[in-house]
């Protein structure tokens, strides 16, 4: 398939090397994420929303994030919260429709109830849906997903029956799998980010940092897609 002239629809992007820039700057570790929060999604947003993008979903916070330090897990929850009350508010005015894939049960309630009330208010926006995975790791989805077939007693049912059946249960229900997945910062692995949803994702893996990621930094990363072909199997 010749991909020259065509955007994705979804590009999820794995957040990567925030730590590592702010440590080339000289800077404590925390201001790598503020710098994203701040200065670049909101941006980066705007811009793939006008390049045709529909779908944008940033792995903001994985199962296995909560393992870092007392205090950076904290001033993260906190750059979240600035985040989610100022920011997400901004994106609404601008048409913008949020949703989050997840366990969101492990954050605070001040924390679950702004991003329910965000993704609640944003519901009928148009321009473009941008997705955090919070608290998100794809075989804790699974085995979420696995739960709630079990306790609904789906399956019986044919393979394929089970596996439109297993997709309803998942965190991205209604949302088209990504045609693209990018990994800032240089790393070549996925680290189980949408493992059932990346059957047939592009992967791209540049080596600049998440605090990095421009909207020039995004068009590298249409042109990548667009030299890949896409056979799906055949």
């Amino acid at each position: 398939m010749d991909n020259s002239n065509v955007v994705p629809h979804h590009i999820a992007i794995i957040m990567d090397g925030n730590r590592r820039w702010a440590k080339e700057k000289g800077l404590p570790a925390l201001e790598g994420h503020r710098k994203v929060a701040d200065d670049i999604l909101e941006p980066l947003i705007e811009y793939a929303s006008t390049q045709g993008v529909k779908y944008l979903t940033f792995w903001a916070w994985s199962t296995e994030n909560w393992k870092r330090s007392h205090d950076e897990v904290e001033g993260i929850m906190n750059i979240f919260r600035n985040l989610f009350t100022k920011r997400l508010d901004r994106l609404h005015k601008k048409g913008v429709r949020v949703r989050t894939i997840g366990d969101l049960s492990k954050f605070s309630d001040d924390i679950q109830k702004t991003l329910m009330s965000t993704v609640e208010k944003t519901k009928n926006n148009t321009v473009i849906t941008v997705i955090f995975a919070l608290n998100y790791g794809g075989r804790d989805e699974i085995i979420r997903a696995t739960q709630k077939l079990l306790g609904n007693g789906q399956c019986q049912m044919s393979n394929d029956q089970l596996k439109k059946q297993f997709e309803c249960n998942l965190d991205t229900l209604g949302i088209p799998d990504p045609e693209l997945i990018v990994r800032t910062g240089g790393e070549q692995r996925l680290s189980g980010f949408l493992l059932w949803q990346s059957e047939y994702s592009e992967l791209y893996f540049p080596s600049w940092y998440m605090p990095e990621f421009t909207r020039e930094k995004f068009d590298e990363v249409l042109q990548e897609y667009q030299r890949r072909k896409r056979r799906f199997g055949a």
